[in-house]
């Protein structure tokens, strides 16, 4: 059996001094809160309460604690600096670029002769023409540009051009796909649209606005091959990349081909305009002068 206490009933001083020891240790019981650093969980922190002395160990802990947050905020901090990359060009392409004056704007046909000296590439490479539009030029309602142009000597690199039928679409459903342009007459369509999911994101679709649905697909395919080709702008900005040949073109037939896209695009919208060879510098070329 547990210990037996005896109160007298009534003795209102002796229930009020046990009120206040019960509260006394109430007190000092919410006041003992863990201040040592040791067997705290992932994001514990150590609490201190006022009016409470700590002890030199609890002290210590505190410290310690802190210090550890405070070199931990820091590493945070230094990972976010990162240091941009430098980008190291090769001792050939440093050589060529120094052919070209940076500062200059070149005549078409200085510009032509000099991509062709600022070829860094071993395997033929390709002429590269990079178009600026003038953003005030383009109309209101559309946020970019489109086009087509048929170059007088090609682009050099041979494209397949296919026309849509069944037995192609046997073949796309498979998953072959053996061409780079995909001409249909308007009453394919419909078929096309079970392979949307397959043509759509390798940007082999036809479609009405790039000419590649024709009522008549054979001769369109024809034209294509010819050197015809569709130009646009950037999604997000008036920039339009085109490859109008090869390095080993002759001259004027980069300066035919050159000559056609920029009347394609309206010179008088084109804000700059230059040529670079795969992975040559960039020439800046005078538009006038096309």
């Amino acid at each position: 059996m547990g210990k037996i206490r005896v109160r007298t009933l009534g003795d209102e001083d002796f229930e009020k001094q046990q009120k206040q020891e019960a509260k006394k240790r109430r007190e000092e019981k919410k006041a003992k809160k863990q201040v040592k650093g040791v067997g705290l969980h992932g994001g514990e922190r150590i609490a201190t309460v006022e009016g409470v002395e700590l002890t030199p160990e609890a002290q210590a802990a505190v410290a310690q604690m802190e210090d550890g947050e405070g070199a931990e905020t820091g590493a945070k901090e230094t990972k976010k600096i990162r240091k941009a990359k430098v980008r190291v060009r090769s001792k050939r392409y440093q050589d060529l670029r120094g052919i070209v004056d940076l500062s200059k704007t070149y005549s078409l046909k200085e510009a032509v002769t000099l991509v062709k000296k600022t070829s860094t590439t071993k395997f033929p490479g390709s002429v590269e023409l990079h178009v600026n539009l003038n953003p005030l030029t383009l109309p209101k309602d559309k946020k970019s540009l489109n086009g087509s142009v048929n170059l007088p000597h090609g682009t050099g690199k041979k494209r397949v051009i296919a026309v849509a039928d069944d037995a192609l679409l046997e073949k796309i459903n498979k998953g072959t796909i053996e061409f780079d342009v995909l001409v249909a007459h308007p009453s394919m369509m419909p078929k096309l649209a079970r392979v949307a999911k397959i043509l759509g994101p390798k940007g082999l679709m036809p479609n009405p606005k790039n000419g590649t649905v024709s009522p008549t697909p054979e001769k369109r395919a024809k034209e294509l091959e010819g050197g015809e080709l569709n130009w646009k702008t950037e999604p997000d900005h008036p920039v339009i990349h085109q490859m109008v040949g090869k390095v080993a073109f002759e001259d004027k037939q980069l300066i035919d081909n050159i000559k056609a896209f920029v009347n394609s695009v309206n010179a008088s919208k084109i804000a700059q305009l230059s040529l670079n060879a795969t992975m040559g510098p960039g020439i800046k070329v005078d538009v006038t002068s096309v």
